[in-house]
């Protein structure tokens, strides 16, 4: 990572949090940061951040397709809790991944997850009892920011990141939020596109100004 900014707070207040997403901040637990440049094992890429203006969302079609599959699902929100199960759920997730493997859960929450440095709240899938999914969404005051979402690989046919990002714009607009800051991607290709495949989408250009991302691109 270079060409970037960072500091630690065990505490931000709701409106402040709009002003740092709406600067391209984020955060994991009481660090925050922000960076324009990323060297990954493909090369250079130019980080994308991104926010849904929720007053516009609407599904495409591929997306009501997620929501009908997963219809039968249960669907939990509560302050975020890290229990056994979770940290069982965050395991089997990381085993999709060949590189930047994390190592804990908490290395994305606090060990306070809903208040520190923050409120945050979880979005629990079941299906019957079984937990599988989890999305951690940080509440501002007129904004909202995913933080991690977490699967488990049987389900993989599910779509279950798309349908927990999903019901996080759902939740958002219920708050009457204004945006929804699903995270970084990168200008160029990368495993992070499906962020792009969002109605409402803007984009941040580090000058201080949001853009509308047509069509997943970015001019």
């Amino acid at each position: 990572m270079s060409h970037g900014q960072y500091f630690e707070a065990s505490y931000v207040p709701a409106a402040q949090l709009d002003v740092l997403w709406a600067h391209g901040w984020r955060h994991f637990g009481t660090y925050f940061y922000r960076y324009w440049v990323n060297l990954t094992n493909d090369g250079v890429r130019h980080v994308l951040p991104l926010r849904i203006e929720l007053a516009n969302f609407t599904l495409s079609e591929s997306q009501r397709r997620v929501r009908r599959r997963n219809r039968n699902l249960r669907v939990i929100i509560q302050p975020t809790v890290i229990d056994a199960t979770t940290e069982l759920l965050f395991e089997r997730h990381k085993q999709r991944f060949t590189e930047n493997i994390p190592t804990s859960i908490y290395s994305f929450l606090s060990s306070e997850p809903a208040s520190v440095p923050c409120r945050n709240q979880e979005i629990a899938v079941y299906d019957g009892e079984r937990l599988v999914a989890k999305s951690f969404l940080d509440l501002g005051k007129q904004a909202s920011s995913s933080v991690y979402g977490i699967f488990d690989p049987d389900y993989a046919k599910h779509s279950l990141g798309i349908f927990t990002m999903l019901l996080e714009i759902e939740y958002s607009q219920a708050r009457g939020d204004k945006f929804y800051y699903p995270g970084y991607a990168y200008h160029e290709p990368s495993h992070y596109d499906y962020k792009k495949r969002f109605s409402a989408l803007e984009w941040f250009d580090w000058n201080g100004h949001w853009r509308s991302l047509p069509n997943g691109h970015c001019g």
